[in-house]
């Protein structure tokens, strides 16, 4: 295909998770061309996350040789805000027994999104995709939420830029129905990873391995350590 006759490109927030690399399978099967964004900010999950998040790349791209893009690396540094807190220090991550809000980041989508968005801003790139799901408890996953950024972003940046979640109304059951013929042994779900493996007993490796049973679909993940729940 010509470049002239390309789709013009989507940029898409990619941790390298079930969600964010279902959604960039799901962009590319209807035909869009996709630019992934990896925010780096230094938490103590991200070399394993980069890590799967590349290799989930590298299996996707002969499938679309033009629409999936090279992946892009920003660098936004926490440390300095977050300071003692656990996805910086590593201690004490919450485990498979806490509740989904012990693994909030405070501001993590307006962070993600800032970043991102000058980016494409620059770029020529006019919409921005990730994957929040309808499950999503946090106060910056809701639409409103999402509406005032992309106002407040675009009155900032002179741009258009629209901020598009396809997954808001999906279940995660939903979700991972669209993943069917994806990769997803590459991707990565871990807050506690033991080098490049999952741990096994952390929140989202728990909410991980549910997923997976959502369908009965055989989990492929490979966990360094049992959960609790295990044999």
């Amino acid at each position: 295909m010509s470049p002239d006759r390309l789709p013009a490109k989507i940029g898409l927030l990619f941790s390298g998770g079930l969600d964010s690399g279902i959604l960039l399978g799901h962009l590319l099967r209807q035909g869009h061309r996709v630019q992934p964004f990896y925010v780096r900010s230094h938490l103590v999950w991200e070399p394993a996350e980069l890590h799967a998040a590349r290799s989930f790349l590298a299996e996707l791209a002969p499938q679309f040789p033009v629409r999936l893009q090279p992946l892009i690396v920003l660098e936004l540094p926490l440390a300095d805000i977050y300071q003692a807190h656990w996805s910086i220090t590593g201690h004490q991550p919450p485990d498979a027994s806490s509740a989904d809000d012990a693994v909030y980041l405070p501001g993590r989508n307006a962070i993600l999104l800032v970043k991102a968005a000058v980016w494409c801003q620059l770029h020529g790139i006019d919409r921005l995709a990730l994957g929040v799901l309808a499950s999503n408890p946090f106060a910056d996953a809701t639409p409103a939420f999402f509406e005032q950024f992309q106002r407040a972003s675009n009155t900032a940046l002179a741009a258009d830029l629209q901020v598009l979640r396809p997954f808001a109304h999906l279940t995660k059951a939903q979700v991972m129905h669209l993943g069917h013929g994806l990769p997803l042994h590459a991707t990565f779900s871990c807050i506690a990873p033991r080098d490049v493996l999952h741990c096994g007993q952390c929140n989202k490796c728990a909410e991980r391995r549910g997923a997976f049973r959502l369908l009965d679909m055989p989990d492929p993940t490979r966990y360094a350590l049992p959960t609790p729940a295990d044999p």
